[in-house]
């Protein structure tokens, strides 16, 4: 193998580390590290790490404490640049340097400003050989989240609608079960790797859901259940409000909610904070995501019904779209899944990108990805 196909093959495999974090290092970024050391033309991998639970320790320095002394000398791919700051902990560009590591792989610059090609700067002055740019776009994807926090200040969204066979969620009024088994675990996986799941209340009110991961063995990667709640109207016996002691909820509300119900949320557990409203009188979403990327959120899944799902899309706020359609027939009126104006941008070919069906087992999935 020569070594652009050695670079491409150990950052395929730090990205596929990752992956792995995604859902549980915020409100720093999943960065997947491996370092390898050539014997002849075959390259052997002696360290490899990711960014550990709540954001550290970090991929490089996990990464170099597996590989010890067999860093010196050798190679290391990881798919965002070396921080180059002192935070709660030392640089990563200095471990990399004291290791002894003599050459980087790098997928993208960090974005952050403490950072942006300062790492990449320390290891160059240090005499390390820097490559930047391997498999670049798909360390964008992966590093999304954190992009958007840093440069748009609000967190990726991805959207997830489901629906019968003739469009609809539901009837008003009742909860209506419309995924497969297969689709529901795969929502489940999606929420683990999400840092927080969002709705809005009218969902609250309808299903009066618990938002959290229950494939086996996952529930604790359940992540913070947001909800948007204009006049705070979250009931106190929610299964939300009721386990909030063990998954976190928080819920934004408009200015004009009462101290005293806030209180009595607080007394229970919940995370209350308040922003603007919009021109209609409902929460100005751009300033709440503003509020949830400054709070360190990364990557939202937003499953919070037709309403929320379109006022998102509108406001141009969503990167991803996810629809599962069941073959089961409603057979009479109910709550439409996809809105018209809603179906209008995502069918836009300028705004998003459709992927082909995929099938979920009786369900069919169409994603559909923003175009930048």
């Amino acid at each position: 193998m020569n070594a652009p196909a050695i670079d491409e093959w150990m950052m395929r495999h730090a990205l596929m580390l990752a992956r792995r974090g995604l859902g549980r290092t915020w409100p720093n970024p999943s960065v997947g590290a491996v370092i390898w050391r050539m014997e002849g033309d075959h390259p052997f991998i002696v360290g490899r790490g990711y960014t550990q639970p709540g954001g550290r320790p970090h991929a490089e320095t996990e990464a170099i404490a597996m590989a010890g002394e067999a860093a010196r000398g050798a190679s290391m791919a990881v798919t965002l640049e070396p921080c180059a700051h002192h935070g709660k902990t030392p640089p990563c560009a200095e471990a990399i340097i004291r290791a002894g590591i003599t050459r980087i792989v790098s997928a993208m610059n960090d974005p952050d400003p403490r950072v942006d090609g300062g790492g990449h700067a320390i290891l160059l002055s240090a005499g390390i050989a820097v490559v930047t740019g391997v498999l670049a776009a798909e360390a964008r994807g992966v590093n999304l989240g954190f992009i958007h926090k840093i440069v748009d200040h609000r967190p990726l969204i991805t959207l997830k609608l489901a629906q019968t066979a003739d469009g609809y969620a539901g009837v008003t009024g009742r909860q209506l079960m419309v995924s497969s088994v297969g689709s529901k675990q795969r929502v489940h996986l999606a929420r683990a790797n999400h840092d927080a799941i969002m709705v809005g209340i009218g969902t609250v009110l309808a299903d009066n859901p618990d938002l959290t991961c229950r494939l086996p063995g996952m529930m604790q990667f359940s992540p913070v259940r947001i909800v948007i709640d204009t006049h705070l109207s979250t009931p106190m016996n929610s299964r939300l409000v009721e386990t909030c002691a063990t998954v976190p909820t928080w819920i934004i509300i408009g200015p004009n909610v009462s101290e005293k119900s806030v209180e009595l949320m607080r007394e229970k557990g919940v995370l209350i904070e308040r922003v603007s409203l919009n021109k209609s009188g409902h929460i100005h979403l751009p300033d709440a995501l503003r509020l949830l990327a400054e709070k360190g959120i990364t990557r939202i899944l937003s499953e919070g019904g037709p309403l929320l799902a379109e006022a998102l899309v509108e406001q141009d706020l969503v990167d991803s779209v996810e629809i599962y359609t069941s073959p089961d027939r409603l057979g009479r009126e109910g709550v439409l899944a996809v809105r018209p104006h809603l179906r209008e941008k995502i069918e836009n070919q300028r705004h998003f990108s459709k992927a082909e069906p995929v099938a979920i087992g009786r369900d069919r999935l169409i994603h559909y990805t923003r175009i930048k």
